[in-house]
């Protein structure tokens, strides 16, 4: 047991602690993404909308420290 709580706390304390990744639209690529809705994310699953082209959807792409794009859902 205390092997696996050592491993936890050195886990813990290999994690970056940063604020949100840049969001981008899947669909024309902008960053002017918002999520929808008061309980979007909380109570119900994250919605997002595109300023630009229009789109809404549970998938937007977030920029990691090393610029690559991921997929979130």
């Amino acid at each position: 047991m205390a092997f696996a709580m050592s491993s936890f706390f050195d886990t813990m304390k290999n994690l970056k602690h940063s604020g949100p990744a840049p969001q981008i639209c899947p669909v024309c690529g902008s960053m002017k993404v918002k999520q929808q809705g008061s309980l979007s994310g909380w109570l119900l699953p994250a919605v997002y909308a595109c300023e630009e082209c229009g789109y809404v959807g549970p998938v937007v792409l977030e920029l990691d420290d090393e610029g690559e794009g991921t997929e979130k859902r």
